[in-house]
């Protein structure tokens, strides 16, 4: 049973300066709620409520987040002020969170392995919080969608979704044999190809199963793409070996960490959710 979700959340998110010198990244909100906390439910609703963090310097906001503010619930008690703070209660009734820090910057695959604590013998999901994902109306989300391919199949996935091809260069790219429509058994893949040396359109974005043998994988992949230990190469290790899938997922997937996709996303998530 895969009950533990690992969000990778101590990176700088230069793209925003100056908002994010002080504020992390991950905090920014879409609308009025945070971008890591419509990660978090999406992993709760998919049956992941072990939750753990890799953070860094200045990222205790999202320790903060999950936590009970004393003075703000004593402000607020039997006002209708209090209705705004129900969502984030459901989340921490839910859930069980915990914290490592990711010392340095190395690549998304040393943040992975610096959950390995967190996380010990046992597969696990990955949500990048920069990705928000929504599933489409009546669907089960991303990750529930993941949880149900890894637990007929008992290996890594991938999430992956087709994009242009002046854009393939910011992705890990894979190649793979169809197994049905919308899954790969993956046998190639490639950390920002230039466009012709790209295997395909089929990117990864920020939604992983993993399985705990990674963590080894990890400790023996050298440096690779920007000198940083890349997951990609981690996973094309792990495919090689014995068996990674890629899912191309239903619904609508807003890079969030480009100033672009996060107007994008605010407002599709206002348009949809919050005049209807």
């Amino acid at each position: 049973m895969i009950n533990k979700c690992l969000f990778p959340v101590a990176g700088y998110g230069t793209r925003f300066l100056p908002a994010t010198k002080a504020l992390a990244k991950e905090m920014m909100p879409v609308v009025n709620k945070p971008l890591v906390q419509y990660g978090v439910e999406e992993a709760i609703e998919a049956g992941l409520t072990r939750i753990g963090f890799v953070t860094g310097r200045g990222k205790r906001a999202i320790a903060d987040h999950f936590d009970i503010s004393y003075e703000l619930e004593h402000q607020i008690s039997g006002s209708g002020k209090e209705k705004y703070l129900e969502s984030i209660r459901s989340v921490m009734s839910k859930a069980q969170f915990s914290f490592t820090r990711q010392n340095e910057m190395k690549g998304l695959g040393h943040a992975i392995l610096t959950g390995e604590t967190l996380i010990g013998n046992e597969p696990f999901g990955v949500v990048l919080a920069d990705d928000l994902c929504l599933p489409d109306p009546g669907q089960p989300n991303v990750m529930a969608q993941m949880v149900k391919i890894f637990n007929q199949f008992r290996c890594s996935i991938v999430a992956v979704m087709e994009v242009p091809e002046d854009e393939i260069h910011k992705y890990g790219v894979i190649k793979g044999e169809a197994m049905k429509d919308g899954l790969y058994r993956v046998d190639d893949m490639i950390e920002k190809p230039s466009k012709d040396k790209a295997p395909s359109n089929l990117a990864i974005i920020g939604r992983y199963i993993l399985t705990p043998d990674i963590f080894d994988i990890i400790r023996n992949t050298k440096p690779g793409k920007n000198e940083e230990i890349q997951l990609t190469d981690a996973l094309l290790t792990q495919a090689q070996d014995g068996c990674v899938m890629a899912y191309r997922f239903k619904g609508t997937r807003f890079d969030c960490g480009s100033v672009d996709g996060f107007v994008s996303a605010t407002n599709h998530v206002y348009e949809n959710l919050y005049t209807e």
